[in-house]
Formats: C-alpha cells, sequence, structure tokens
C-alpha cells in the first residue's frame, strides 16, 4: 500500500513538474512574442500614449516663372510652444517672454495657464523674427520649446501680387495662384516627439523622435518676369501720370495661349494684405473686370465680315456723314461731321462707327452673335486665374436692331480683358482659339514634373486666308489710323485702340472713360500680343489712341528681344500727319572720310567720335528712323 501511495506521488510531482516545465515555456514564448516579435509594435503603442508633438510649419512649394526664377518661396519663421506642467513658475514666463515678444504681460500669462499639455502661442509667439528666437534659446526656459515654422517670401515685393494672393496666419492660400493650387501647394510639417508621463514630465528611458514631412509641390507659371517687369514699371508711370483709378494690362503668345504677363493696379505687398481694401486683392482685373470693350471689339466684327465676304478692305465703299439711323435712334460716330467717302480699309483705320454698323447689318443678328460666341465671349476662358467672369452679352429675345448696332462698335456688352486677348490671338494668329493658360508645369519635391501643360486648341473660328486680311487691317491702323502712337519702326506693330464710357448702376457716367489699346507684333507673323487699359485717366485728352496705343507700344519694343522678335522687311511706313515730329532714315556713312560726309551735305546732326578719317561703324544704325532733333554718332578707325 506504502509503495502504492508512493508510486501515486511521484505521478503527481512529474506532472505537476511537466505541467511547470510547459507554462514555463509559454510564458517564455510570450515574452519573446512580446519583446522581440511585437516589441515595435507595443512600443509605438506605449509612445502614442506618452507623446507630445511640437509641429514644424510646413514648407509649402514655390511659385516660380518660365524660367525657373523664384517668384514666391519661403523664410523660416519660429513659433513658440509652452508645456505648464515643466515649469510652475507662469508669471516669470510671461514677464519674459511679454518683454521679448512686446505683448501684454498679463494676457500672455492667462494663456500659460491653460489646463492643458501643451500652449501654442500664438499669435504673441507665431513666426517671431530670428533676432528674438535667438534672444529667448539663450534663457533656456524650461518647458518652453521653439517650432521651426515658415512664412511667404517674395523677393520681388509687390510684383505680380494680384496674381499670386497670398496665405493667412495657418499658412493656407486665401486668393489668387495661392488659393487656386493651395491642396498642391501645401507641405506636412515635420513634428518633434516628446515622451512625457501624464503630468508632462519628461521620460528619462526614452529618446525624443522626429517625424519628417514633405515640402509641398512647386509651381512653373508661364510668366516671364523679365516680361512682367516692364509692364508693371509702364503701369505704375501711367497711373502717376494720368492719376487713373486702376489700370490692367495682359501679354499672351497668341500662337498658343500662354499668358506672359497678367498684371493690375492698384498693387500691394502679399504678406501686408490686411493693410489694404478687400476689393483691391479679391479683384484681379484682367479676368474678373467686366466692362464695354469699345472699339477693340471692332476687330470681331471686322474678322466676321470678311470670313463671310461681306466687305472688301480696298474696293469697298463706305460714306460716314457721322452717324447712322437704325430703327429711330441716331448713332454717332466719334467725328461729328463724319469721315465722308472711305474703303472699308479706312473705316477700320479711323474705327468710324457708323462703318462697323454697316458690318454688322450685314452679318445679320444671328451670324453676328455666332460669331462673338464662337470667339469666347459669354463664357469664362478657362484660364486656370481664379475670380473669372464672364461677362454679359445680350439675350436673344433682347438682341433687337439697336442692339445688333451697338454691338458691332462694341457697346452695350460686357467683357472681361482675358476675353478680348483670347479672342484678338484667335483673329490674328491663323483662326485658331487658344485655352489662355497661367500654369506650365506642376513639380514635387523630388524634382518629378507631375503634371504639364500645353497649348488647348478650343475650335477653328475663322480662315487663315480672313486672318492674314485682320493683319493687314489692324497693320494699317497703327500706321495709317487711330493707333499711330503704338507704331514702332522694324517690329510691324497692328493693334487696336478702345475708348468706353464708364457705366455706373446702369448709366453712363459723365466724363469717365477706360481708355484701351490692344497690339501685337510683328504683324507678318504674330509672336507678342499686348493689352492695356486704363480706368478713368485725368490729365489728357481720353482716347485709347492717345494713352494707352503708346504704353504699349513702349512694351512691345522692349520686350520684343526677350522673344526673340527681330526688325522685320515690308513694313508699312508711318503717315505723316500734322504735329508729328518730322522723321527721316539713317544713311549709310560707313566708309566714308570726313570730308566726303561733309560734302554730301547732310542736315542731320553728326557727332564724331575718335581721330581717323574713315568712319569704322555708326549709331543708330543704318536705316533706323530718327527725329530730325536725334544725333547719328559715327566711330573712326
Amino acid at each position: 500500500m506504502r509503495k502504492i501511495i508512493e508510486l501515486q506521488s511521484k505521478k503527481r510531482l512529474r506532472a505537476i513538474f511537466v505541467l511547470f516545465i510547459l507554462l514555463f515555456g509559454m510564458v517564455i514564448l510570450k515574452l519573446f512574442h512580446v519583446q522581440i516579435i511585437r516589441h515595435e509594435f507595443l512600443k509605438s503603442k506605449a509612445e502614442e500614449n506618452w507623446d507630445l508633438e511640437i509641429p514644424f510649419g510646413g514648407m509649402r512649394g514655390n511659385i516660380i516663372d518660365r524660367n525657373g526664377e523664384l517668384i514666391v518661396g519661403n523664410q523660416l519663421a519660429p513659433t513658440l510652444y509652452f508645456m505648464p506642467s515643466q515649469n510652475k513658475d507662469i508669471k516669470d514666463v510671461a514677464t519674459t517672454l511679454g518683454r521679448i515678444l512686446k505683448t501684454d504681460v498679463a494676457a500672455l500669462e492667462e494663456k500659460l495657464s491653460k489646463k492643458t499639455y501643451m500652449v501654442k502661442i500664438a499669435p504673441e509667439g507665431k513666426n517671431i523674427s530670428k533676432d528674438q528666437a535667438d534672444e529667448i534659446a539663450k534663457l533656456q526656459i524650461a518647458g518652453l520649446y521653439t517650432g521651426v515654422d515658415f512664412v511667404r517670401h517674395y523677393p520681388n515685393k509687390e510684383l505680380l501680387s494680384r496674381l499670386l494672393g497670398f496665405t493667412g496666419y495657418d499658412g493656407q492660400g486665401l486668393a489668387g495662384i495661392e488659393y487656386a493650387y493651395d491642396e498642391i501647394l501645401q507641405g506636412t510639417g515635420d513634428r518633434i516627439r516628446l515622451y512625457t508621463d501624464a503630468k508632462g514630465v519628461p521620460l528619462p528611458h526614452v529618446d525624443d523622435g522626429f517625424r519628417t514631412g514633405d515640402k509641398g509641390a512647386s509651381i512653373e507659371l508661364t510668366i516671364d518676369l523679365r516680361i512682367h517687369k516692364v509692364v508693371e514699371r509702364e503701369l505704375r508711370q501711367a497711373m502717376e501720370k494720368f492719376e487713373a483709378t486702376q489700370a490692367l494690362a495682359i501679354v499672351m503668345n497668341p500662337k498658343t495661349g500662354e499668358l506672359l504677363s497678367v498684371a493690375s493696379f492698384p498693387t500691394f505687398h502679399p504678406a501686408e494684405y490686411q493693410k489694404i481694401d478687400p476689393s483691391i486683392y479679391n479683384r484681379n482685373l484682367p479676368v474678373w473686370m467686366t466692362f464695354e470693350p469699345g472699339s477693340t471689339f471692332k476687330i470681331i466684327t471686322l474678322a466676321a465680315s470678311i470670313e463671310e465676304q461681306l466687305i472688301d478692305l480696298e474696293k469697298g465703299q463706305f460714306h460716314d456723314p457721322g452717324y447712322t439711323m437704325v430703327a429711330n435712334a441716331r448713332l454717332r460716330c466719334w467725328k461729328r461731321e463724319g469721315h465722308g467717302s472711305q474703303t472699308f480699309l479706312e473705316v477700320v483705320e479711323n474705327s468710324c462707327n457708323p462703318g462697323f454698323v454697316e458690318m454688322g447689318r450685314r452679318l445679320g443678328g444671328d451670324k453676328l452673335d455666332k460669331y462673338i460666341r464662337d470667339f469666347g465671349f459669354g463664357q469664362t476662358t478657362g484660364s486656370g486665374i481664379a475670380g473669372e467672369s464672364k461677362g454679359i452679352l445680350f439675350s436673344k429675345e433682347g438682341f433687337g436692331p439697336v442692339e445688333q448696332a451697338t454691338t458691332a462698335f462694341g457697346q452695350g456688352i460686357s467683357v472681361t480683358p482675358i476675353q478680348q486677348v483670347q479672342a484678338v490671338a484667335a483673329a490674328i494668329n491663323g483662326g485658331n482659339l487658344y485655352k489662355p493658360y497661367i500654369v506650365k508645369e506642376i513639380v514635387d519635391s523630388n524634382g518629378k514634373s507631375i503634371q504639364t501643360f500645353g497649348p488647348e486648341l478650343k475650335k477653328k473660328v475663322i480662315s487663315e486666308e480672313t486672318s492674314k486680311e485682320v493683319r493687314h487691317a489692324l497693320e494699317s491702323v497703327v500706321a495709317n489710323g487711330s493707333g499711330r502712337n503704338a507704331y514702332t519702326d522694324g517690329l510691324r506693330v497692328g493693334g487696336k485702340t478702345g475708348t468706353a464710357q464708364k457705366v455706373v448702376d446702369g448709366r453712363y457716367k459723365d466724363g469717365e472713360y477706360i481708355v484701351s489699346f490692344i497690339g501685337f507684333a510683328p504683324a507678318d507673323d504674330p509672336e507678342l500680343l499686348v493689352y492695356v487699359a486704363i480706368d478713368n485717366p485725368h490729365n489728357s485728352v481720353q482716347f485709347g489712341g492717345v494713352i494707352a496705343a503708346p504704353i504699349v507700344g513702349r512694351i512691345i519694343e522692349e520686350i520684343a528681344p526677350v522673344v526673340g522678335i527681330t526688325k522685320r522687311e515690308n513694313q508699312l511706313e508711318k503717315e505723316y500727319r500734322w504735329g508729328d515730329a518730322l522723321t527721316h532714315r539713317v544713311p549709310d556713312l560707313t566708309g566714308m572720310t570726313r570730308e566726303t560726309v561733309r560734302n554730301q551735305l547732310y542736315t542731320y546732326r553728326i557727332e564724331w567720335h575718335g581721330n581717323g578719317e574713315k568712319v569704322k561703324y555708326q549709331l543708330p544704325a543704318i536705316d533706323t528712323l530718327i527725329t530730325v532733333d536725334d544725333i547719328i554718332h559715327v566711330y573712326t578707325e
């Protein structure tokens, strides 16, 4: 019996031992699983309970021009964070920071005393200067941390501001390109991870972590800063000279729809947008502003009439007594006594309203309306610029004989500048209606292209032959007609003036006009299209040919070399009119001796440089158009 009991006891002990070994093995396996296999997962879960993050501001993508030149970038701007649990002397912290940040100490102390793990000291401590950050860092204040933040940097200051827009307090795009492409430009900021216990005390056995963010994608615009700087300079001078209310300009490549400059005045600094009236930064004039286009719109009526073979520029005749009657309404020409008998080319040169009413009559209401809409009026262009309007056209029910007549010369309708540029580009480029566009490429933070943009043809509106005749007529306007102040020797500029009385609350406002000019060059193969409009100018006769045409001429002359335009042959000579400066072509003096030049009996003012006998070269160049008061500089061997 005893042996049986002992045997049973041994069996129980062995069973207990085996069970112990099994349990011990399971514990070891569990520890291995927890400590080795699931270590990182469980640690991360624990860290989520321990950590507090100090965010770094996301770095937005850059905005650059078509040549890679920086338009908008980023600048370091630190932001302060405070953990109340790590510093009990909050009053002293508030006093010290209040002095450095130049802010109210009592309000700051109240903010730092909040019952929370971490306080973002904003706006007082947001985007502080480098000097302030350095001074605070030297003090080593317990519980005070500096997070990296960024603000937008504008190396060209106010340049392009109404197109670019700006970012707000939190770095989010609020207007312009910054708003329209905010999701693309936004970056995810880096973060410092601090590991603390429930009271906010740092854990000694866990190192602080760092989470890397991504920079936003960059946007390359079609804008050329070299061109845009010229445009803004000219608009600024015009605003001052004519004491204008506002001004705008667009430069486009008519062959592609690329917008090379989009300018509005008055302007502002994007970093100080709070200081100006919202009506300025919320209105990008070239796409937002709608107004009666005036005579620049006549280009569409002209193109439609030629396309439908309703007029012959050289042979067709029209008599202008100074007015025309339409449904018992007397529609006057700007020249009260009329232009008399003219060819239709002279109708265009003289910007004769009754002549264009006749073109509209020949077209008929339906065809005129169709061409206007085919050229893109009455709808947005799809340029990608925020805030674009679509303008106002007559409804079919309201498009009676008088409305048809006034529309033919650009009155009674409302269009945007960018619609006019799009339409005129089609009229001169061979008849192709291209969508204007402002973004050329989007590139991620690693330099990889995300999306590219190129010319987008909407439709064919007129034939190449019609477009050629339109170009010839508009070049003649600049050589012999109302656009003569845009004439630029050798560049073959074509264009059309516009003078429109302003409409306020449905009524024309006495004495207030929007004067404009749309010009292109060279007329034989257009590479540039420039539109300028000046709102309510003073100190001058209020005509587009007097105020806006010279501005466009200067812009084209200065930016032509930028896009590779050289002087052309077969330019129409500018017709002399009383009051014009007397001009002549520079003769070829190279190779002549001093005595030969004197014997030629030239009446030019000649200034000699050097002691040699023969002329080696001269300035201005041979055949350049100069006035009688200009000097020819000759340089001897």
